[in-house]
């Protein structure tokens, strides 16, 4: 999990796909925090993606950098704690000016389970199970 995690942060920016009603729905995210060994991604329950999430929690997560790209596929699932959303927080400061732990609206979600795999053109896929 930590390698997925650890080339997720290099990344800066990585790609969620999301369904509803059979579309698919692909935005960009950067926020992502390591609590309790499980990656997490933030977002604000006012948007569109914390339906899709709610409703159906399998996702797919790509990412690229230096010729290098992940993709995560797996289930999400919302964590309600505070303590995960402060861990968020702590991990990704840009948040600190958008979001707050008691502000209602943001949540995080983890990864409940899945699978990352690194790819290359110049190596053998790397699977790392979540």
């Amino acid at each position: 999990m930590k390698e997925a995690y650890n080339f997720l942060r290099k990344c800066g920016t990585f790609y969620l796909a999301t369904e509803e009603n059979g579309q698919p729905h692909v935005r960009p995210f950067g926020a992502i925090s390591d609590f309790e060994g499980k990656i997490y991604i933030e977002t604000n329950n006012q948007k569109k993606v914390y339906q899709q999430l709610s409703k159906n929690g399998k996702v797919e997560i790509c990412g690229m950098y230096e010729g290098e790209w992940i993709r995560i596929e797996g289930v999400v699932k919302e964590d309600l704690r505070r303590e995960a959303r402060v861990a968020m927080l702590e991990d990704t400061p840009s948040l600190k000016n958008l979001a707050s732990p008691d502000n209602g609206t943001m949540t995080v979600f983890y990864f409940e389970n899945g699978t990352a795999t690194i790819y290359s053109f110049t190596k053998e896929p790397k699977v790392i199970t979540l």
